[in-house]
């Protein structure tokens, strides 16, 4: 079994113990550099973090591997990548850029594992008469046209 292979089966094993994690991205550099993102339903604490870098640390022998190993949680600004952060934020706003498309803000009412839906509040010219209307406006997004999706927060 590779050194990759290793940390990854050690990095699932962790997981499937804390079913509440879930993981953004996980990178292994040619020098043994293990970089781990980690989320959560209610979000990653500190000790979250280092209890799934202990159980793959203690996993692995030194003597064999010279490794570094950075467990850390996707931070407030970071972008969503899958969809199980999308339905983690549904209620929130976000500020969604797409290829070719004016960037998008709304509120993130509902999401599954293709797409999600934004809801915002637009100005616009009266289908009859002068002046402008407030209308609600709801666009369902698939994830694979967005180029970056982030959490706004005040």
């Amino acid at each position: 079994m590779t050194f990759k292979d290793q940390v990854k089966e050690l990095l699932n094993t962790a997981l499937e113990s804390r079913q509440d994690l879930f993981l953004i991205e996980c990178k292994i550099s040619g020098d043994n550099h293990i970089s781990i993102l980690l989320d959560g339903d209610e979000g990653v604490n500190l000790q979250s973090c280092v209890e799934v870098s202990r159980q793959i640390e203690h996993n692995l022998d030194r003597e064999v591997h010279d490794f570094s190993l950075e467990v850390a949680s996707a931070g407030i600004g970071s972008p969503l990548l899958n969809a199980r952060q999308y339905k983690k934020n549904n209620g929130r706003k976000l500020r969604v850029e797409r290829e070719g498309a004016p960037t998008l803000e709304g509120t993130l009412v509902d999401s599954n594992d293709e797409s999600f839906t934004l809801e915002w509040k637009q100005r616009e010219p009266k289908p009859v008469g002068k002046g402008k209307v407030t209308v609600t406006k709801k666009e369902t997004l698939l994830y694979q046209d967005i180029v970056s999706a982030k959490v706004l927060v005040k």
